[in-house]
């Protein structure tokens, strides 16, 4: 793979720390994307090898002696910045779920579809009867349109089949999708994602199974990095969520949470386990924020949720960020209550709907979703050292990457140095 070097980059965001600042993107320094003028970023052997102006990239002597092995790319006039980081989506699953989407227009509420036996179990025989080939193929023509926009590090979760078998077959599928991408695949458990109708009215015994069953075979066979539960009214209590992440612990997994979208969830007893995320958050107790700016949990926001349910309310991300809260940004891809892959449209329903800043949208969009998957040493940020992950936008002005909505202005994505889409 030929060096690559982008030239007379029009704004050039690197997301480099300001104030040397350690740690997810809080307070004012969430706005600060390193920008440069005119910039230059050269990529080699998968990383970034410098970032600056391009008057100084064209006067380096190594560029001098090697250009002609060299593929340059003219940026003028465009925006560059790092990759997006996507870091909460559900892309195993086989069908839409239209019969949902039908009843909402109609008045249901979310808990009244998922009481009638829609929701996420809707979802759960198409992914219990799937072959392993065919959810894999489902999920890599996800990531590959997620490329599309800019998009080159994903988390993906199981939890649409909710058997020990199907959330096994899920993780694999993930595996092997993740293998087929050029881009990071950071791989999630949620097995307790909802209690299925075979263990209705016996919760604690569908836990247990997650616990001794579904946690150790994931960690045994390394099909996951992450273990997640969806802690709410509909799901599950949070001490059955204490319970599931102390499994998770025992076998060496890390833990973030489905929190808050339905109803509050006090939070202190969740933070013992250092959880790399608590996702949805719509629902905060005044308490909590306090204690979420103390810590290095993000808070990944998914807005396309809440317009896709056609809720009024959105997350108080206002409120997060002045309080000190890390904050991400993620589509939330999934069948049933965010059919979205464009991290773009997910940035400009944070600007209109949540009042956050073009700026802090786009930080909330890299470099926080990297800390939410705790890959920031390599992702994130275009520095030095750093993966060669970038996402190149036909517009003059970073703020327009969220103003534009629902279209897509990505022009070029590269992934470790190479082109992996170009429109």
């Amino acid at each position: 793979m030929p060096p690559l070097l982008l030239i007379h980059i029009g704004q050039l965001l690197t997301l480099q720390a300001p104030n040397s600042a350690t740690g997810p993107r809080r307070g004012p320094n969430l706005k600060g994307l390193g920008i440069i003028k005119d910039g230059a970023v050269l990529c080699a052997g998968g990383k970034i090898v410098s970032a600056g102006s391009t008057k100084d990239a064209l006067r380096d002597p190594w560029l001098k002696r090697n250009h002609k092995k060299v593929i340059e790319i003219d940026c003028a006039g465009k925006v560059v910045l790092p990759g997006f980081v996507d870091s909460h989506t559900h892309p195993v699953f086989v069908s839409p779920r239209l019969i949902d989407f039908e009843k909402r227009i109609e008045g249901a509420s979310y808990e009244a579809i998922a009481a009638a036996g829609g929701g996420i179990r809707s979802s759960l025989e198409g992914v219990r009867k799937a072959r392993k080939q065919l959810l894999s193929d489902k999920v890599i023509s996800a990531l590959q349109a997620m490329t599309a926009y800019g998009t080159t590090a994903v988390e993906a979760k199981s939890g649409y089949g909710l058997t020990v078998e199907s959330e096994l077959k899920s993780l694999a599928a993930i595996r092997d999708a993740a293998a087929r991408w050029p881009g990071t695949v950071v791989s999630t458990l949620l097995g307790a994602h909802v209690v299925p109708k075979e263990f209705e009215g016996r919760s604690q015994n569908y836990v247990e199974s997650v616990c001794t069953e579904m946690i150790p075979l994931a960690a045994r066979r390394k099909l996951a990095d992450f273990v997640d539960v969806f802690c709410d009214r509909v799901a599950f209590s949070a001490k059955q969520t204490e319970q599931i992440f102390e499994a998770a612990e025992r076998h060496g997994l890390s833990v973030r949470a489905h929190v808050g979208q339905l109803s509050e969830t006090w939070l202190q007893p969740l933070m013992r386990f250092h959880p790399a995320s608590l996702d949805h958050m719509d629902h905060v107790h005044d308490e909590d924020f306090a204690l979420l700016a103390k810590a290095d949990t993000v808070t990944t926001l998914v807005p396309g949720a809440n317009y896709f349910l056609g809720m009024k309310e959105y997350p108080p991300a206002r409120k997060l960020i002045d309080a000190g809260v890390p904050v991400a940004l993620a589509t939330d891809y999934n069948p049933g209550t965010s059919p979205t892959l464009n991290m773009p449209m997910a940035m400009s329903l944070a600007c209109t709907h949540m009042r956050m800043t073009p700026a802090e949208t786009i930080a909330a969009a890299t470099i926080n979703g990297a800390w939410a998957l705790r890959v920031a040493d390599c992702k994130g940020e275009i520095a030095s050292g750093k993966d060669a992950d970038l996402a190149v936008f036909a517009v003059q002005d970073y703020r327009e990457i969220p103003y534009w909505f629902g279209g897509n202005r990505c022009e070029m994505t590269i992934v470790g140095g190479a082109i992996a889409y170009q429109a």
